[in-house]
């Protein structure tokens, strides 16, 4: 049986070897740390290089009305927009409002659950934002019942 340190140093020979050759998923390591930083919804957009958004009905946000805990609060977002490039979840009252990015393409379906740390009761965004730089999005009130953020 391997102990936990040789595993440790195989993990990373092999993550060592895919990432020399060019098969570990450089993606994977992206992120806008503007956008992520970001304290309200146009700084996103903004650092994400896309338009305001409109409503659309073809974006939805999912979440409960009243969370009992906010440190574990449980959100859904999808669409059914063709060309999505990003799917975002915000919450508009957190220190850093991006909560999750989801990279989207026409082969994955764009239905992402996540869970977030809320402090204090809030609106909560799903953003679609397309190839060409439009965005739509979907709204929904989130009210908190215990902070999650020390709260």
């Amino acid at each position: 049986m391997p102990t936990r340190r040789e595993t440790l140093k195989r993990s990373a020979l092999v993550a060592g070897l895919l990432a020399a050759t060019g098969l570990f998923p450089q993606y994977a390591f992206a992120f806008n740390k503007a956008a992520f930083e970001a304290k309200n919804l146009a700084d996103v957009m903004k650092a994400l290089g896309a338009s305001a958004p409109t409503e659309s009905k073809d974006v939805a946000i999912g979440g409960p009305d009243i969370a009992e805990n906010g440190a574990v609060v449980p959100l859904t977002t999808s669409t059914t927009l063709a060309g999505v490039k990003h799917l975002l979840i915000l919450v508009e009252k957190n220190p850093s409002v991006l909560v999750a990015q989801f990279n989207v393409t026409d082969v994955v379906d764009a239905n992402f659950s996540t869970r977030s740390k809320m402090g204090q009761s809030s609106d909560v965004y799903a953003v679609a934002i397309m190839a060409d730089g439009k965005s739509f999005f979907a709204k929904k009130e989130v009210k908190v019942t215990l902070g999650g953020c020390g709260g």
